[in-house]
């Protein structure tokens, strides 16, 4: 499973987003908003700092940018779930997965060459199971 922008979000516990609101609970954690002081939405080109590799990440460098938009941050309570984490007055985790099921806080659909390699890389990842 892949989630994209709010399908990450919805893969943890709960959400700061109108009110507190329940997650699927997929992964421990919880999603918060984006500091006030910080331009909201999160909007435009920003890069990622891989964390470890992953077969998601495949032909991906680090620090390559793709397009955001969003409110809201995942905050994993487990740390090792983080695959990549962005810089946007704080460092949040802009990729997460664990074995089968990953999340994604940018739109690859909107991200160019990179966001396709992104989403074809999750082909390979199903189509072998």
């Amino acid at each position: 499973m892949l989630g994209i922008c709010l399908g990450q979000q919805l893969l943890f516990e709960f959400s700061e987003e109108w009110g507190l609101t329940k997650g699927l609970g997929i992964f421990p954690g919880g999603v918060k908003r984006l500091p006030p002081a910080l331009k909201v939405p999160h909007m435009g080109w920003n890069q990622i700092e891989i964390q470890r590799p992953d077969p998601l990440l495949q032909y991906i460098d680090d620090l390559s940018s793709f397009y955001f938009v969003h409110s809201y941050y995942v905050d994993p309570e487990e740390k090792d779930l983080v695959l990549a984490l962005t810089e946007y007055g704080l460092r949040f985790a802009s990729i997460v997965g664990r074995e089968n099921v990953y999340g994604i806080q940018f739109h690859p659909e909107k991200s160019s060459v990179l966001g396709l390699k992104i989403l074809k890389n999750f082909g390979r990842m199903v189509q072998k199971c």
